[in-house]
């Protein structure tokens, strides 16, 4: 659970390395809060935009968890990192580097509307998305 931090791409995962290798907290009045990654990549099946590099790398950065409207690679490796991590399906072809995405703008996942700093809360079950916190 945490605030959104967006990245819209499709097939080409520059932005979404970008974020993982950046801080994955904020600091509040309250405290350290963990961000999630939420990415809209089209849902296209064809390339993983996340491997177990980028996953430890999130990891590493205190990211909370993250969201994926398309693929992953390199499951056993995910599966071992301190992050959660949601997708539509696993791919072993990475991604091509063109440097093409945005960061930071709503986004629409499977029919729902996130923008970034909503609150976003995951479990085996699913997903829940709110414009506040919830706890």
């Amino acid at each position: 659970m945490g605030p959104v931090y967006t990245v819209q791409c499709f097939e080409d995962n520059t932005f979404v390395k970008q974020a993982v290798d950046s801080q994955g907290w904020i600091d509040t009045p309250t405290g350290r809060i963990a961000q999630v990654l939420v990415v809209d990549g089209g849902a296209s099946l064809r390339r993983a935009l996340l491997g177990g590099n980028l996953a430890a790398a999130a990891a590493r950065n205190g990211w909370a968890g993250i969201v994926i409207d398309g693929c992953v690679r390199d499951l056993a490796e995910l599966e071992q990192q301190q992050v959660g991590i949601r997708a539509l399906a696993p791919m072993p072809l990475p991604t091509e580097k063109r440097q093409q995405g945005l960061v930071q703008l709503p986004v629409r996942i499977q029919g729902v509307w996130v923008r970034p700093g909503d609150w976003l809360y995951a479990d085996r079950d699913g997903v829940v998305v709110s414009s506040k916190p919830l706890m």
